[in-house]
C-alpha cells in the first residue's frame, strides 16, 4: 500500500467509526462525543474516559489508545488487524468500548 492509499483507507476508517458513534448518540442517551482533527479521532466516553484513534503514516499503521493499552493495527486483506495478536479492529473497538463503558454497542464499520 502506498502512502496515498494508506491515507485514503485511514480517512475511510475514521469516517466509518465517526458515523457509527454518531448513530449511537442519536439512538441513545449516552454521554458520548467525538472530534476529528489532523487525522486523530478522539471519542469521549463520559465517565468511561476516551478512545483515541490516529494515523501513523511513517509505519502505515492505525493506532488505538484505550485504558487497557495502546494497539497498533496494520491493513491486510480489507481489514485492520493488531500487529500483536491479529485481532480485527471491529472486535478490538467493540471490546475496549465495552470495557470502558459497560455497554455492548455491537459496532459494525463499513470501510
Amino acid at each position: 500500500m502506498n502512502t496515498s492509499e494508506f491515507n485514503d483507507q485511514i480517512d475511510e476508517t475514521l469516517l466509518a467509526i465517526e458515523e457509527a458513534i454518531e448513530d449511537l448518540i442519536q439512538e441513545s442517551d449516552l454521554d458520548l462525543d467525538y472530534v476529528t482533527s489532523a487525522g486523530i479521532l478522539t471519542i469521549s466516553l463520559g465517565a468511561g474516559g476516551k478512545l483515541i484513534l490516529n494515523r501513523q503514516a511513517p509505519v502505515k499503521q492505525l493506532w488505538l489508545a484505550a485504558k487497557s493499552g495502546g494497539y497498533h493495527l496494520d491493513w491486510n486483506n480489507g481489514e485492520w488487524y493488531t500487529d500483536r495478536d491479529n485481532e480485527p479492529l471491529t472486535e478490538l473497538f467493540n471490546r475496549v468500548f465495552t470495557e470502558q463503558t459497560g455497554i455492548d454497542a455491537g459496532f459494525k464499520f463499513d470501510y
